[in-house]
C-alpha cells in the first residue's frame, strides 16, 4: 500500500492539559512533525461524488470527543433555529495557462495567484529558466502576456486585454496538486461553490462544495440565518509548513473582507444564542481576523493569520470543514480548534473508515470543547 505522507508521530499517546477551551501539549514544545499521518494515497479524491450533498460527514463533539458517522445530507438536522452559517462567497478564477516563451520557445505554465487590475496580475511562473522582464509568454495559443518585473517569489505579469475575460476565456481550472489529472469541463462547475460569488480566488473554499439548493433550502427552512465573507484563497494554501518549529512559519498572504452587515448578523446570533459556525478554514481565518482585537469589526485588507494550538477563539463556535493535509497550517488550525488529540483520533478513524480525502472529499462537522467561543469585549 503507497502512502501518500509518511509520519506516525500520533501513534504515541501525549499527556495533554486543557487550557480554557482548548488543548496544549506538555511534555515539549510544539513540533511541525506532530501533526502529520497516514494516508492511502487511494483515499485521496480525484473527483467529485454525482451529488454535491452524497459526500460522508464525520463529527466530532468536542465536548466529550464522541465521533459519528453520518452523511452531510444529514447536516440540516445538526443545526438550530437562531445558528448562523457564514459561507466564503470567493470565486475560483480559471488561473491556469499553458504555453511557451515567445522567443525562444521554452515551455512555461502560469499560475494566477492575485488579480492586480484589469491587465496586471502577480502569478508563478513554472519554466525551465526564470524569464527576466520584458519577456513575452504565449498562453494556450492565443493570448500574450508580458513579464514586467518580480514581486518575492512571484512574477509581475501584464496580460494584452481585459485579464478576466481572458482567463474565463481560455484558463483552466487550478485543481490542486494532489489530483493527478487534468481539468475537464465538470471541474468548471463542481470546483465552485453554488454560493461563488466575488472572483478571485486560485483554490476553492472546499467546505462549501458540498452544499447544494437543497441543503441551503433545508437550511433556510430549519430558522437557521446565514451571511458570508470574502476570501480569495491563494495557492499557498496547500503548502506545508517546512520548518519543524511552527512558529518559524511565514504565513502566506489572502485577501480578506468581512461586512459591517456581517459583524451585525454575527452579533445578533449571540444576542439569541445561536451558534456561529464557519463554513471552512477561509472563514475560520477571516472572521477571526475580524475580531482580533477581541470584538468582531469590519475588515477589509490582506491577512496572515496563523492559528495553531493554544489560539483562543473570538469569533466561531463549530467549523464545517473537509480533510486536510498533513503538516499544513489548516490542520493545525482545526487542532487549535477542536483539541489536539482529539483531531488526531478523528483523522486516524477516518481512514480506517475510508473516508474520502481533501479537496473533492468528505467533511467534519467540529463542535468546541466549550460551547461558545470568548465573549466579545465590551459585549
Amino acid at each position: 500500500m503507497r502512502e501518500y505522507t509518511s509520519g506516525d508521530a500520533l501513534r504515541q499517546p501525549r499527556r495533554c492539559i486543557r487550557r480554557g477551551c482548548g488543548f496544549l501539549l506538555l511534555s515539549r514544545a510544539m513540533r511541525t512533525s506532530d501533526f502529520s499521518y497516514r494516508l492511502p494515497a487511494e483515499l485521496i479524491a480525484q473527483a467529485p461524488l454525482a451529488e454535491r450533498s452524497a459526500s460522508r460527514l464525520l463529527c466530532l463533539d468536542g465536548r466529550t470527543g464522541a465521533l459519528a458517522d453520518r452523511q452531510f445530507r444529514d447536516l440540516p438536522g445538526l443545526l438550530r433555529a437562531g445558528d448562523l452559517l457564514v459561507f466564503n462567497d470567493t470565486r475560483v478564477i480559471p488561473a491556469r495557462l499553458h504555453g511557451h516563451k515567445a522567443l525562444s520557445g521554452g515551455r512555461v505554465e502560469v499560475l494566477v495567484e492575485r488579480i492586480i487590475d484589469g491587465e496586471h496580475v502577480l502569478a508563478h511562473v513554472r519554466a525551465s529558466k526564470s524569464p527576466p522582464p520584458g519577456t513575452v509568454l504565449r498562453l494556450e495559443g492565443h493570448l500574450d502576456a508580458t513579464v514586467e518585473g518580480r514581486d518575492g517569489d512571484l512574477f509581475r505579469l501584464r496580460f494584452h486585454g481585459p485579464v478576466l475575460e481572458l482567463l474565463e476565456r481560455y484558463g483552466h481550472m487550478p485543481l490542486p496538486p494532489y489530483i493527478r489529472r487534468p481539468d475537464t469541463q465538470q471541474d468548471r462547475d463542481r470546483y465552485q461553490t453554488v454560493f461563488a460569488r466575488v472572483p478571485g480566488a486560485v483554490a476553492a473554499p472546499t467546505a462549501g462544495l458540498h452544499f447544494d439548493r437543497d441543503i441551503m433550502q433545508r437550511i433556510r427552512d430549519k430558522g437557521v440565518q446565514t451571511a458570508s465573507v470574502t476570501l480569495h484563497v491563494g495557492a499557498g494554501t496547500f503548502q506545508p509548513v517546512r520548518v519543524e518549529d511552527p512558529h518559524s512559519h511565514v504565513m502566506h498572504t489572502e485577501l480578506a473582507e468581512v461586512s459591517a452587515e456581517t459583524c451585525a448578523r454575527i452579533r445578533a446570533a449571540r444576542g439569541r444564542g445561536g451558534r456561529v459556525i464557519a463554513v471552512g478554514t477561509t472563514c475560520v481565518r477571516s472572521l477571526e481576523t475580524a475580531a482580533a482585537g477581541g470584538r468582531i469589526r469590519p475588515f477589509r485588507g490582506e491577512t496572515r493569520l496563523f492559528i495553531t494550538p493554544g489560539y483562543r477563539f473570538r469569533a466561531v463556535d463549530s467549523i464545517i470543514t473537509n480533510f486536510h493535509l498533513p503538516e499544513s497550517t489548516l490542520l493545525m488550525l482545526v487542532c487549535a480548534f477542536a483539541g489536539f488529540e482529539q483531531t488526531l483520533r478523528a483523522y486516524r478513524h477516518a481512514v480506517e473508515q475510508r473516508y474520502r480525502f481533501y479537496s473533492y472529499g468528505d467533511a467534519m462537522f467540529l463542535e468546541r470543547p466549550c460551547a461558545h467561543a470568548v465573549p466579545e469585549a465590551g459585549s
